[in-house]
């Protein structure tokens, strides 16, 4: 095997998209940013849109052109873009990207691209509903939806989408999922009375497609899901798509009393079996997981033996026989009892998603169950 390998469901990715896509009347758009979530920006858009996706979703406006690159045709947003990224955003204007608008700048910035381009930019207004991140503020809303109202009758803009996010989708139940609710569907208000009649309303995320069907509108952006990682406890009929692992690289038999790694932050306890593992921090291990991330090893679990370096960890399996080159697995779907990235969120304190994207690109990624 190889040395170090993020082995790639796509059936899996194909399958979990599949299975969100009958679970509701909307178009499912695939959120496929962070390079798809760590599992391949290009790879993962296709098996997405193998399930039933109807839409991609990109955070920057970078991978959003890849994709336009790799001759994916499928309608495509990006959502976070900064005034020095202007040119670019004409260039996905050109590409037939959609871009999002949260403020006055962006949409200046827009119609300048669209005059000097020719092209009509296709737009998705986003209204900050209580996450108070991206998105226009309700204050300010009314302005923007007039002056984007005035670029759609110039014929400089069509408004594909008006869009919000969700602050605690994941808590099914919290208050403010309702509360944002109401604000979108007044926010929708304001912009009809101003003459803007959005193609597409969408606000689901992940959570949200899994547990709101009252906000799934028109179309639904599962992320983390898609990759098989549900955001709330329960079953979803996912499955997780990414298996991280590595071949020993050194099998050695040590006395009782050993200082592993920097710091000797473990000992050994007896004679023992200590397995020489390359991965590290600069492959995306956290160096958090000193002495408590979970790692399978021919069949049995251990935990990390002392810290994580840079390129390599290492895991005391007691008598356990092991060679060199046998597979050591980090995290995978748990189907054969190897440890999942929910347990490694759980030991460092942190969530899966930062688990899976976080691999590194020193990690080769094989894809099976699909074409990438």
């Amino acid at each position: 095997m190889l040395r170090t390998e993020a082995v790639i469901d796509l059936s899996a990715i194909r399958d979990n998209v599949a299975s969100m896509a009958a679970g509701t009347a909307a178009e499912v758009m695939a959120v496929v940013k962070a390079d798809g979530y760590g599992h391949g920006l290009v790879p993962a858009a296709r098996a997405a849109l193998a399930g039933g996706a109807t839409w991609l979703g990109t955070a920057i406006v970078h991978e959003a052109l890849a994709l336009r690159a790799a001759g994916i045709t499928a309608p495509l947003l990006s959502w976070l873009w900064t005034p020095g990224e202007a040119e670019m955003v004409r260039r996905a204007i050109a590409a037939d990207i959609d871009v999002s608008v949260s403020s006055q700048w962006q949409l200046d910035a827009v119609t300048a691209g669209v005059r000097e381009s020719g092209y009509t930019a296709r737009v998705h207004l986003k209204i900050d509903t209580g996450l108070s991140r991206n998105g226009c503020y309700v204050d300010d809303w009314p302005e923007l939806v007039a002056a984007t109202a005035k670029a759609q009758a110039a014929g400089e803009v069509i408004v594909v989408g008006v869009w919000s996010h969700f602050a605690y989708a994941d808590e099914p139940g919290h208050p403010t999922i309702g509360k944002q609710i109401a604000a979108f569907r007044a926010a929708l208000d304001v912009a009809a009375r101003a003459g803007v009649e959005p193609q597409l309303r969408h606000l689901a995320n992940s959570a949200a497609t899994l547990t709101r069907p009252d906000a799934h509108f028109d179309l639904v952006r599962p992320g983390i899901a898609v990759y098989g990682l549900a955001p709330v406890a329960g079953d979803f009929g996912l499955t997780p798509a990414m298996t991280l692992r590595a071949a020993a690289a050194l099998v050695k038999r040590v006395r009782a009393g050993e200082g592993v790694s920097y710091g000797h932050e473990y000992t050994t306890a007896r004679d023992t079996t200590l397995v020489l593992v390359p991965l590290g921090y600069a492959d995306g291990v956290p160096r958090a997981a000193s002495n408590v991330g979970p790692v399978w090893v021919n069949g049995s679990r251990f935990t990390v033996s002392g810290r994580v370096c840079m390129d390599q960890i290492v895991v005391d399996v007691g008598d356990l026989s092991v060679s060199a080159g046998d597979e050591v697995v980090l995290f995978g779907p748990g189907s054969r009892g190897e440890p999942t990235a929910q347990d490694w969120a759980d030991a460092v304190g942190t969530i899966h998603y930062e688990i899976v994207t976080r691999v590194g690109p020193r990690v080769q990624r094989t894809y099976v169950g699909g074409t990438p």
